[in-house]
């Protein structure tokens, strides 16, 4: 979004610290600063002796804005006693996100002379007067409003689909063949194929009952000779019996 209207307002920057910044001592420990640059206004940080590569300083700086100037410039120098001090890296800070919401917490990257990663430097930004400008600078949009949406009548109904009616068969199923009425004659199942039965066999003459004997017996039958009576005759050996 665009800010208009900054001339003039303060802008609060602290320089946290930094973070993996490239090394420039090859025996002790290096002993960075940071220096911001803002159209004419310059600051720079305290030295943090043997800082390393993670230095930190907590320090504030107040800015004042400069209409149509939206980023800060940024280096990171090795402090040095004997020699020049040697360069670490530099970068630009940018301040729309700032300007529009009032704060930005964020770590920016820095980079060598020859565009190589040098490391980074977290800045915290503080704008009092977001609010204000964007409320009074920032153009105002009509509301929006919504198509009117056209409904349906609650109590309608769909109208059914016009459909074709089914076409009628073609042809009828076929009548049922006629068949003979139950029981059939006997005579439908006679076939001329089978031989005819034979007939049956004579009856001999039937023989008269009781069948007469042959030869016929005499009659009267001649008198059988009984083993018992009459009493045969006494032997020599046995003693008659006694008389009755």
């Amino acid at each position: 979004m665009s800010v208009c209207g900054i001339q003039g307002h303060l802008l609060e920057v602290t320089v946290v610290g930094c973070n993996k910044l490239k090394d420039t001592e090859w025996i002790s420990r290096q002993d960075p600063y940071v220096f911001l640059e803002y159209g004419s206004t310059k600051f720079r940080t305290r030295t943090c002796t043997d800082g390393g590569k993670n230095p930190t300083f907590q320090e504030k700086f107040v800015f004042n804005l400069i209409e149509g100037l939206r980023e800060i410039n940024v280096v990171v120098w090795n402090s040095n006693t004997l020699t020049l001090d040697d360069f670490i890296g530099n970068g630009k800070i940018q301040l729309q996100k700032v300007l529009s919401q009032g704060y930005d917490d964020s770590a920016w990257p820095i980079q060598t002379k020859t565009g190589r990663y040098a490391g980074e430097v977290r800045l915290i930004l503080h704008y009092s007067n977001a609010n204000k400008a964007a409320a009074s600078y920032a153009p105002s949009a009509p509301p929006y409003v919504a198509p009117p949406v056209q409904r349906a009548p609650v109590h309608s109904s769909p109208s059914p689909p016009s459909a074709a009616p089914y076409p009628s068969p073609s042809t009828a199923y076929p009548a049922p063949p006629s068949y003979p009425s139950y029981p059939p004659s006997p005579a439908a199942y006679l076939s001329s194929s089978y031989p005819p039965p034979p007939p049956h066999p004579v009856a001999y003459p039937q023989s008269p009952y009781p069948p007469p004997a042959y030869p016929p017996p005499p009659y009267p039958p001649p008198p059988h000779a009984s083993p018992f009576y009459p009493p045969p005759p006494a032997g020599p050996y046995y003693p008659p019996p006694p008389p009755y």
